[in-house]
Parts: structure tokens; C-alpha cells; sequence
């Protein structure tokens, strides 16, 4: 029986040659369908990452109350679509993001009046990508009354 070698010059001019001609991969977004959030988000090579600062909410001016979190992160969660619009990109197109949360003194933070809002942009029917996400607890935020503050991460699929 006769046995045919092909060279390692030819196997990586052909995976080249298919690379080139294969359309991108995908983004995967991977965790539990009930979940608020992707455990995990796989983004293939050659993938643009947008890296947005930190979005704080409007807050009235003083001496009005600057409003529960759960409109606080109304007011982030819509200026974060609208910076991802400018960018031309949507709420699918994020693969993490990070919520810095105050509470006052020796109180907890109001994780459910920001998931209000949050479930309004990620993982609804028409837009089921849920980034991977890190809600962290902090002393204080940068504007006096912010409740919380938004940075997120999203990939654009090449061309």
C-alpha cells in the first residue's frame, strides 16, 4: 500500500487559501438562556474592539433629587445606545461591560432598580446578545449623586 505525504508548505497554503476566501466567524455569547449575562463571549480574530469610557447618568440640577437608580440606568443605558449608534453599532454588538454601583453609607447597592433598565437593552427578543459583565459595589462615583457608571467594551465584524 502506498502512502501520500503532503508537505506542511502545502496544509498552510491551503488553510491560507480557505481563510482567506471564509467569511468571518461570529461572536459567540455563551451562558445560560435564563441568564442576565454571557459567562463567557468568544470573539474570533480580526474582530475591531471599541473600548467607550465610563457613562454616568444625567442628573437634575441641585436641589432637586437625582432620581432612583433604576432612572439613573435608564438615562446610562440610552446614552450608552446612542454613543454604539454613533459608532455604528447596536446593543449586540457589546461583549462586556462593567457597572460601578454607589449606596449610601452602609447600604447595599440597588442591583434590581439597575436591572430594570439593563433588561430593556440586553437579552430581550429582538436583541438576545448579553454581554459578559462585572457589577461591582463602589464608595463613591465621580458626579456627586450618580448611582452608577457604565463602561463597556464592543466589537465591530470586519469587512
Amino acid at each position: 500500500m502506498k502512502t501520500k505525504h503532503i508537505s506542511i508548505a502545502t496544509i498552510a497554503g491551503l488553510a491560507m487559501t480557505f481563510a482567506a476566501g471564509a467569511e468571518a466567524a461570529d461572536v459567540m455569547h455563551i451562558g445560560a438562556a435564563n441568564a442576565a449575562i454571557a459567562s463567557v463571549v468568544n470573539v474570533p480574530a480580526g474582530y475591531d474592539t471599541i473600548y467607550f469610557s465610563g457613562v454616568l447618568p444625567t442628573l437634575p440640577a441641585a436641589p432637586a433629587a437625582p432620581g432612583d437608580t433604576e432612572t439613573q440606568a435608564e438615562s446610562v443605558f440610552s446614552k450608552i445606545s446612542a454613543n454604539l449608534k454613533a459608532q455604528g453599532l447596536t446593543e449586540a454588538d457589546v461583549v462586556s461591560m462593567t457597572i460601578y454601583m454607589a449606596a449610601p453609607a452602609g447600604e447595599r447597592m440597588d442591583f434590581a432598580g439597575m436591572m430594570k433598565s439593563y433588561s430593556k437593552y440586553y437579552g430581550t427578543p429582538a436583541q438576545p446578545n448579553k454581554p459578559s459583565r462585572s457589577t461591582v459595589q463602589v464608595a463613591n462615583l465621580a458626579a456627586v449623586g450618580a448611582m452608577l457608571e457604565v463602561e463597556v467594551t464592543a466589537v465591530r465584524k470586519p469587512k
